[in-house]
């Protein structure tokens, strides 16, 4: 399997979540790939330029330099722009950095690792896990 990791995951993640935690080593025991979307990197990284916490921003690198940022070539933003308007036809509009990340994760086949699945409501084929809850 290959996950992508949402915005906040990692923040549970870096705060030190046992849950995801553990369920990051099970994927790496049975050989899953982990890579983090652009759009996760920004939004952690943009967090600690707006307030400071340097223990958690070098293991926030550690996490990135160990697993790898994604790309998001055209196609992502082609998919994304599809998503944008067929959310925006349904009435159900969702917020950019959402279509980006769901976009990333079609593209690169990817299973979305999320705590807020409602924000990905709509987005039909999208596959997300929750690792932030006791499995």
């Amino acid at each position: 399997m290959k996950y992508a990791l949402d915005t906040n995951t990692l923040s549970y993640w870096l705060q030190g979540n046992t849950s995801i935690a553990e369920r990051i080593s099970r994927a790496i025991l049975h050989e899953d790939e982990i890579i983090i979307p652009p759009v996760a990197y920004y939004e952690i990284l943009r967090g600690f330029k707006h307030k400071p916490a340097p223990k958690k921003e070098a293991a926030f690198s550690l996490i990135c330099s160990t697993y790898g940022i994604g790309d998001m070539g055209i196609e992502s933003w082609e998919h994304a722009a599809g998503i944008y308007g067929t959310s925006r036809k349904e009435g159900k509009p969702i917020e950019d950095t959402d279509i980006l990340m769901a976009a990333f994760c079609f593209v690169n086949g990817c299973t979305l690792v999320t705590n807020n699945a409602k924000h990905f409501d709509g987005i039909e084929g999208l596959h997300l896990e929750n690792w932030a809850e006791n499995p």
